[in-house]
């Protein structure tokens, strides 16, 4: 029993090293934001009509959110994604933001496993009602 215990404690750590130091590729996570509002099992798309705007600001409120960074984009670019990690395991979720025509678009999304349990939707409203 010692051993698959040490086995299992093992395969746990190695795990965590690897979900934390996992390279970022960012042609895969910054692109184009295709479709309408959304919501899947691993995020969500939301689409705010009128408020292309509002990118700057949106920017400024995502900044502000705990263990995010951005890896690509910028304002002039109109097009911008960011890295928000999770507290104990780290976990990566991304968000592309973008002004789309006169719309501001948020996608978010995870990058390991099947379903977030609903973390980027609460993101992504909280964000919202930051504007």
């Amino acid at each position: 029993m010692t051993k698959v215990a040490s086995f299992l404690v093992f395969a746990l750590i190695a795990f965590g090293v690897y979900v934390r130091l996992a390279p970022t590729s960012v042609a895969r996570w910054h692109g184009p934001v295709e479709g309408e509002d959304a919501v899947f099992a691993g995020g969500v798309r939301k689409v705010i009509p009128g408020q292309s705007g509002q990118l700057s600001a949106l920017v400024a409120i995502i900044e502000q959110e705990p263990r995010t960074r951005l890896i690509a984009g910028s304002l002039a670019d109109g097009r911008l994604t960011f890295v928000t990690r999770s507290r104990l395991w780290g976990f990566p979720d991304y968000a592309t933001v973008e002004a789309r025509g006169v719309d501001l678009v948020i996608y978010a999304r995870l990058r390991f496993g099947r379903s977030d349990l609903g973390v980027n939707s609460a993101r992504v409203a909280r964000w919202i009602g930051g504007l």
